[in-house]
Order: structure tokens, then C-alpha cells, then sequence
């Protein structure tokens, strides 16, 4: 999915979005309960955040209550923290062969060697070659790293703006913000604790006029 394909800036070696797909009319039967495999394989692998876009994200909902509203309709996406993760998973559902699609997001050597690890080949690759344009009328850097893993940018850039300020100026904790953040996604596939660290890491640089 390209919405998943734009995430920027530091530490994307520790962000790894995936996705779960079917076709439908075509593999329907038992849908429900080989979600529920998969979401087990994904829980196992340590994915921090994950839902349904029906229902919502587990820094929402709770995991059984997610599980509990899934349909045949349901969308399942999620976010490791790291390429062994990501590798554990991919090798979980290529064992179980639940018929099921995966997309995996992430940086492309790392998900590379995820996918050769686990005994997998690629089906298809989307690649994000960047922003081209007036790059000025977009926000800097830092506030991307942050909003772009919301594929939908449901995360508005004033907002983390002002969440990173009380994070300087000791207002609230880094971990607080992240996931007052990451709850404005409902796909799940934002990161919280890459949010944590990117807002963490700048209390370092405040001003003395921020403090």
C-alpha cells in the first residue's frame, strides 16, 4: 500500500509497517479465524501497535476487543520495531499458509533481507523515490519524520508542533506525546515508540529560552 511508503527522516531502521490482504469471493472461507492466526504470528513477533481500520488500534481498543469486531470486511495493519521482527513474522505466516497477502514497508535492504531470511521472493515492489516540488511549503524534516507514519497524515503537523514544545520545556513526557499521536491513526501502523525516541532525542537541542 503506497500510503505506507512515504515515512521519512531518523531512525526508520527501527519501523517496519505491515498489512493483510485477501481476495475476495476468492479465499473467504474461515476468514475471521485465520486473521486471528495471523494477529497471533504478529503479537508473537512483538508488532507494538496493530488494528483494524473497521474497529480501530490497539492504543485505542483493546487487543480482544479488536479481535472480537473482526468481519470479513475487516483491514488488518500493523508496525514492528525491527528487521528480526518483521522476519519472524514473515516466516510464521509463510509456514502456517493461512492465504493470506502480506505487505511489508520498511527501509528496502532491510526488508529485503527479511523476505531472504525467511524464505520468501517478493511478489512486487513499490518504491518511494521522495518529495519533488516547492519542498518549502511542506514542514521540515523532524515534524515528517513524525506525521508521515500515518499514512493518511490524520496526525496535523501544528499538533506535533505543540506536542514537541511541551516535551522541551518538560511539559509532558516523550512517551505521554507519542502515543496522544498515535492514537490519531486508525490503521495502526503509526509508531510510538520511534515517536518516542525522534521527540526524545530533542529535549538535547532545546533553547534555554524553552526550558
Amino acid at each position: 500500500m503506497t500510503h505506507s511508503l512515504h515515512r521519512c527522516g531518523r531512525l526508520q531502521e527501527q519501523d517496519y509497517v505491515w498489512l493483510l490482504y485477501h481476495v475476495k469471493g476468492v479465499n473467504d472461507d474461515n476468514l475471521t479465524e485465520r486473521m486471528r492466526q495471523a494477529l497471533a504470528f504478529a503479537e508473537e513477533a512483538g508488532s507494538i501497535n496493530w488494528g483494524d481500520v473497521k474497529s480501530g488500534p490497539i492504543v485505542v481498543l483493546s487487543a480482544e476487543e479488536v479481535k472480537a469486531r473482526l468481519t470479513e470486511k475487516s483491514r488488518l495493519r500493523g508496525v514492528f520495531t525491527s528487521e528480526a521482527q518483521i522476519t519472524r513474522f514473515l516466516t510464521k505466516m509463510k509456514a502456517a499458509d493461512l492465504g493470506l497477502c502480506v505487505v511489508v514497508t520498511g527501509p528496502l535492504q532491510n526488508v529485503q533481507d527479511a523476505c531472504r531470511a525467511a524464505g520468501i521472493t517478493p511478489h512486487t515492489i513499490n518504491y518511494s523515490i521522495g518529495v519533488f516540488g516547492k519542498k518549502d511549503a511542506i514542514a521540515d524534516e523532524q515534524t515528517l519524520a513524525i506525521t508521515t507514519m500515518c499514512g493518511h497524515h490524520m496526525i496535523p503537523d501544528r499538533y506535533v508542533d505543540r506536542l514537541r514544545s511541551k516535551v522541551r520545556r518538560g511539559k509532558t513526557r516523550a512517551q505521554k506525546a507519542a502515543l496522544k499521536m498515535a492514537k490519531m491513526c486508525p490503521c495502526g501502523i503509526f509508531n510510538q515508540e520511534r515517536a518516542e525516541a525522534l521527540l526524545a532525542s530533542e529535549i538535547e537541542t532545546a533553547s534555554p529560552e524553552e526550558s
